[in-house]
């Protein structure tokens, strides 16, 4: 009886240093669920990154990105955040306006931009036509942008009293919000087109208003578009929330460019009327990829592509021969000639660079 009282208390022993084992989580004591787990060698980011970047004076990185290629760049170079943008519709789509994009059409870019986006925060555009006709529907897409398109959050466009009342009700369901004011294109029916804002003092204070209600109704952070820096920095001094600017200036918590805009992708002219003077070019792919097609037009004219290097597939002496007879049994006399043919050059040029087994 000892004796098994004993081996009791050893598996008892066991079991606890198991337990106290298991307890040390390397998530912070106050996390339930650490979330989705990032395939990056950095942290997934949260709001709760971003908030402790804004206290310190960190700046906050944001890049909209629209497709899987694009994601999966911004994730490997870095960036807090990952919009996927209503500007899909003019840069993707080639229309003149963010007006004719759809939620379907959102939702299939998010999808696609959270498969290649491990580690920022994501954050999807609700478009035009989403969310302005009540707090339900409002309410009703944003959840969408979670559950289907794979977003951490929403953003949405302006700050008058139905805007603030959408912003509040997806706040208070549960979802993160980004505000979006000054220039906001989904509105530009009664701007006049895509004009600058704040230039004057009624202006200027209609933003400033406009993200104080944002802020109340519990947005995150508030996107400043197109307004001078002197107005952009007033507004980031009076938020308790960081503000992330594009077109406006130095003074933001943050910045923010579309992918294609910052890379310099697009060369046609289309994309010369709506490319944004504010939009500084890291790079100009669009001519690298102007280079390679003509560099890949000119060579399939000469026949210089697809060279034994890029013909990699072999078929054995044996089963060739075979092939060959078989097309002789079905009258195919060309084509039997034509295996000979591409036989003999394919011998004559040697082997490929990366070669296949052969079945």
């Amino acid at each position: 009886m000892w004796r098994n009282s004993r081996n009791l208390r050893d598996i008892y022993s066991k079991l606890s240093r198991c337990v106290e084992r298991r307890s040390m989580s390397n998530l912070p004591e106050s996390t339930v669920y650490g979330g989705p787990k990032s395939k990056s060698p950095w942290k997934r980011v949260t709001l709760r990154h971003l908030e402790a970047k804004y206290q310190t004076n960190q700046p906050i990185t944001m890049v909209t990105a629209y497709d899987y290629p694009s994601g999966a760049h911004v994730d490997r170079a870095g960036i807090d955040i990952c919009l996927v943008g209503d500007s899909v519709g003019m840069v993707v789509h080639g229309h003149d306006t963010t007006l004719p994009v759809t939620m379907e059409d959102m939702l299939l870019h998010c999808k696609a931009v959270a498969r290649g986006a491990d580690r920022p925060l994501l954050v999807g555009d609700l478009p035009f036509g989403s969310y302005e006709q009540s707090t339900q529907q409002a309410v009703a897409s944003a959840t969408r942008m979670l559950k289907e398109g794979g977003m951490d959050a929403v953003k949405m466009e302006g700050g008058g009293g139905s805007r603030v009342q959408a912003a509040k009700a997806i706040s208070e369901a549960g979802i993160a919000v980004m505000g979006h004011v000054g220039l906001t294109p989904q509105a530009i029916s009664v701007l006049g087109g895509f004009r600058p804002q704040g230039r004057n003092v009624d202006s200027a204070l209609q933003v400033l208003d406009h993200a104080l209600a944002l802020q109340s109704a519990g947005c995150f952070s508030i996107v400043l578009e197109c307004v001078p820096s002197p107005i952009a920095a007033a507004v980031t001094s009076a938020l308790k929330i960081p503000t992330i600017g594009i077109g406006a200036g130095p003074f933001c918590s943050g910045q923010v460019l579309v992918y294609h805009d910052l890379l310099g992708m697009m060369q046609h002219p289309h994309f010369v009327q709506v490319t944004p003077k504010f939009s500084k070019q890291y790079a100009s792919l669009g001519n690298v990829i102007n280079d390679a097609l003509s560099q890949f037009r000119d060579e399939v004219i000469s026949k210089a592509f697809p060279s034994p290097v890029h013909t990699p597939y072999r078929i054995g002496e044996e089963q060739q021969q075979a092939f060959a007879e078989a097309l002789e049994k079905r009258g195919l006399h060309g084509a039997a000639e034509a295996v000979s043919a591409a036989a003999v050059k394919d011998a004559t040029a040697g082997e490929p660079t990366i070669k296949t087994p052969l079945d």
